[in-house]
């Protein structure tokens, strides 16, 4: 009899031994599966975040090249009044540029060639034909350089005529080549210098 409540006690011992090192066992588990989901969300939440500043950062870059290029086709069609309300509407879209999403250094260079551009677009919004195409000259520089930065959604093509002012370039949404700096005196010089995506 002594013998039989040895073994159960024995045996009540290993069983709450069991129990409790069980309980460890789960209650680390769920500490590491709750650290691995926390991880997780953590990840799904920069993942968005990235998303959600990469989708506002191509929206601003989106809206400067689309008032860039009415701008470029009006300089085709020498209109100078459409290229000066071009101007204008491009010197608004890069006043409210967003560029927060970006690093440090980048925001630095943007925000020095953003004020660079829109001196250019303000120009061009309250100058004369051959005075708006010598600032449309630098603005496709800055414009080159933002997309440098930012990337783009769109396809574009570096074209340049290597006549105007010692050699211009500009971009197009087409390969096709339609001359910003002459417009119908020389509408075909130029060459395509490159493809940006």
């Amino acid at each position: 009899m002594k013998y039989l409540k040895t073994i159960v006690a024995i045996l009540v011992i290993s069983l709450i031994n069991l129990t409790i090192i069980s309980c460890k066992d789960a209650k680390k588990e769920n500490t590491q599966d709750s650290i691995v989901h926390s991880e997780m969300n953590h990840n799904k939440m920069d993942k968005s975040n990235n998303m959600m500043d990469d989708n506002s950062q191509n929206s601003g870059v989106q809206k400067v090249l689309a008032d860039y290029m009415i701008l470029k086709d009006a300089l085709v069609e020498t209109d100078k009044n459409k290229a000066a309300k071009a101007g204008d509407k491009l010197n608004n879209t890069l006043s409210k540029f967003e560029i927060n999403g970006f690093t440090v250094e980048q925001q630095k260079e943007l925000k020095d060639i953003i004020t660079d551009a829109k001196e250019h677009a303000e120009h061009i919004g309250r100058s004369e034909i051959d005075h708006q195409r010598e600032h449309f000259k630098t603005l496709s520089k800055d414009i080159m350089d933002i997309v440098a930065i930012t990337g783009t959604k769109n396809t574009l093509y570096q074209q340049f005529c290597p006549m105007y002012d010692g050699g211009s370039a500009w971009l197009s949404l087409n390969k096709e080549i339609k001359n910003p700096y002459y417009g119908s005196k020389m509408l075909k010089c130029g060459k395509v210098q490159k493809e940006i995506n």
